[in-house]
């Protein structure tokens, strides 16, 4: 059967003999190292992708995907009043919108002796249905049907509730800056009623947000240009700056549109630069293995500068010669890859199943339920990322055999042979 000579030669190298134990013990030492720094680099990014799932997830599920507020909140003042219902219409017929639903927010000071605490007082239609999947989805406590218009009931987040010492039933007073018609600035307090606690694990949401009925946020201010807008449900998430796009073209001067990605791009800017500087960390270890690989290349040149002279004298070319190293080192190093990622998609598929199993049989708890909302530890493969970390640590491991080939191919026959 025909076999390629460097093809040949060089898998007949990867297989060291058991006399030359150092050679085999690095090239062992680099093939664990390539697949333990592939498995490293999946395992991580997949954990990393799980938070940011989470964490989108929970940012989300009282946060509007998009939302439409009046232009003069950004900058300058509108020229007419908006109309909101014909807005309402127009975002509503836009490709990948899901539902449409106005709300009204506002800056609170909620008073309780002897602690006061800077909220939000957003009002909701507790009849629609994004708001009883959203906001129904995380009462704890209470009823979302309790937020009738004109009653005073509230439903707080559940660290407001655990600050101000707020249980149901109890009265909550609410300190709310206003502007009156001539535009005299002024504060409003009212008196209302806890009729519900809510917790979505995220202290954004819990710790500021207060409930209200839309009908009895608009009447605190409703001279306030900025305190109304439309919160926008789509189809599909990460769809939402398109989505925003298009709203954005069909509605008429005076709206402004912004999505979650706007909203929240402090969060997830942090989060990817955490995932590159995570990603080069370990890529040092697939980095260092690659260099192992160039070690045991090189001493494997200098252990057979006879054969290779040998093979030179019988016409090998130069470029026959380099590929027999380049092979060896090939086979060592993508073997690792191999092996690196599968086992990482291994670890990473099954980190729900591993990390309670080390919990118990340690007892020891990594991600504490009195210092984290979650307790977890999340995963999320990408293939994308699989892809791109192995086709990274193939480079590398293919680029540490360059100067070991080059090496052998640069050996002079007769200086190799002139002791033999």
């Amino acid at each position: 059967m025909f076999h390629p000579l460097p093809l040949y030669v060089g898998l007949r190298y990867v297989r060291a003999r058991s006399h030359k134990f150092f050679v085999s013990f690095i090239t062992w030492a680099s093939l664990v190292g390539v697949c333990v720094g592939v498995a490293a680099l999946i395992v991580i990014l997949s954990v990393m992708n799980g938070f940011e799932s989470e964490l989108r997830d929970r940012l989300l599920s009282l946060s509007a995907q998009v939302r439409v507020i009046p232009a003069a909140v950004s900058g300058g003042a509108a020229s007419a009043p908006l109309d909101w219902q014909d807005a309402a219409r127009r975002a509503s017929a836009v490709a990948g919108v899901a539902e449409v639903a106005p709300y009204a927010e506002l800056q609170a000071l909620a008073l309780r002796e002897p602690q006061m605490l800077p909220v939000v007082l957003r009002g909701v239609d507790p009849l629609a249905s994004a708001t009883v999947s959203e906001v129904g989805a995380a009462i704890t406590q209470g009823h979302l049907g309790d937020l009738i218009a004109g009653s005073g009931r509230v439903i707080v987040g559940e660290l407001i509730a655990e600050r101000l010492g707020l249980a149901l039933g109890d009265r909550l007073t609410l300190l709310v800056p206003a502007v009156d018609a001539d535009g005299t600035p002024e504060a409003k307090l009212r008196e209302l009623t806890v009729a519900g606690v809510f917790e979505v694990g995220l202290q954004d949401h819990d710790g500021t947000l207060v409930f209200a009925p839309l009908e009895d946020v608009r009447a605190l201010a409703p001279q306030s240009a900025g305190a109304q807008g439309l919160r926008i449900r789509v189809a599909e998430v990460l769809e939402a700056p398109a989505v925003a796009e298009r709203v954005r073209r069909a509605l008429p001067a005076g709206y402004e549109v912004r999505d979650w990605t706007e909203d929240n791009a402090n969060y997830f800017r942090a989060i990817r630069i955490e995932k590159t500087m995570m990603s080069l960390i370990l890529l040092l270890i697939v980095a260092v293995a690659a260099f192992n690989i160039v070690a045991m290349l090189v001493m494997v040149v200098t252990d057979k500068r006879t054969d290779i002279a040998i093979l030179r004298t019988f016409g090998a070319a130069p470029r026959r010669v380099m590929g027999i190293f380049v092979t060896q080192g090939l086979v060592i190093g993508w073997l690792g890859v191999a092996l690196g990622v599968a086992l990482g998609l291994a670890l990473a598929l099954n980190v729900d199943t591993i990390v309670p199993f080390l919990e118990h049989s340690f007892h020891f708890q990594i991600m504490d339920a009195d210092v984290y909302y979650v307790t977890t530890i999340p995963s999320e493969v990408h293939p994308l990322n699989v892809v791109a970390i192995g086709a990274a640590a193939l480079a590398l491991t293919a680029l540490a055999t360059v100067y070991p080939a080059v090496r052998a191919a640069g050996t002079a026959p007769a200086e190799a042979l002139r002791y033999e």
